[in-house]
């Protein structure tokens, strides 16, 4: 019977696997001597008492290097935290390492050596005075700064009051307000009546002939719901026609204000009683006007 090469190669291989598998393993312990190798259970191990104590045992990290130099744990050998020569669990004070009578920290429980709790010095009156360290002029300082806070804070809280506003009226029945707008002063009587208005001691019709001007005069009257209840006497100077009866307006809603109070936020809200601090713009040197350039020319 004859056999192609591939099939005795594979013959063979089998054979070797079978003798491999069924041949005894032995522990590899290449350092030990042969006698020791009985040493692999417990009870042998806690039994033996001559071993040498320069022996140490594999731990179970340790390993065996195989044939691709990869390492492998030995789950065989027992590793603990007991020695092996002693064979118990007891502690024995002849197991640590002595200093000798010069410990490297002293023993807290022996009275002479332990750690010694410094008393402070007595007074004896030359201390300082209390107020003159840092600590007591920092703090000093900051209760200063605290109350000059809260007092300036109260002080704050009562100008946002509202001021009171109380009634001003003459002998005569009269409130008086001053009103401005431009280069114009118009000085503005009021008394009840039946709605004449007097300007420089003419009628509103012969010095106001535009409509728009009148309406501005009696805008605040409007806006209090006092039409025809007042009589007012204006002197007005300086501006022009525009000028006169936005300052006639300031005048007759701030001499309203003096006459009742509460005639004052409905105006407020108009912006009656608000200064209008707009003013022509003054001319410059080297301009036509106040912005106004003359003309550019290139030669």
């Amino acid at each position: 019977m004859s056999f192609g090469r591939s099939a005795a190669t594979k013959a063979v291989r089998s054979l070797l696997q079978s003798r491999i598998s069924t041949a005894p393993k032995a522990p590899y312990y290449p350092q030990l001597p042969t006698t020791l190798l009985q040493l692999q259970t417990p009870s042998t191990l806690a039994a033996t008492t001559s071993w040498s104590t320069s022996f140490r045992p594999m731990s179970s990290s340790s390993s065996s290097s195989t044939s691709k130099g990869r390492s492998r744990p030995n789950p065989k050998l027992r590793v603990h935290a007991v020695s092996i020569p002693h064979g118990d669990y007891d502690y024995h004070e002849d197991d640590d390492y002595h200093y000798g009578d010069d410990l490297p920290f002293p023993n807290e429980d022996d009275d002479d050596k332990g750690w010694d709790i410094v008393q402070p010095p007595p007074h004896n009156g030359t201390d300082k005075p209390r107020g003159t360290s840092n600590l007591d002029k920092e703090a000093a300082a900051a209760l200063a700064h605290q109350r000059d806070a809260d007092e300036r804070k109260a002080r704050w809280i009562e100008n946002a009051k509202p001021p009171l506003r109380v009634r001003e009226i003459d002998e005569r029945g009269r409130s008086y307000g001053r009103g401005g707008r431009k280069t114009t002063t118009a000085r503005v009587w009021i008394q009840p009546g039946e709605g004449v208005i007097t300007v420089n001691r003419r009628d509103i019709l012969d010095y106001f002939p535009r409509e728009s001007h009148r309406e501005m005069i009696i805008s605040p009257f409007i806006a209090s719901k006092t039409c025809g209840l007042f009589d007012v006497t204006v002197a007005v100077e300086g501006g022009g026609v525009s000028g006169k009866a936005g300052a006639i307006r300031h005048g007759i809603a701030r001499a309203l204000e003096k006459y009742n109070p509460d005639y004052r936020p409905p105006m407020k809200r108009l912006g009656y009683m608000t200064r209008d601090p707009r003013k022509v713009e003054r001319k410059k040197v080297g301009l036509k006007k106040a912005r106004k350039a003359p003309q550019w020319v290139r030669r």
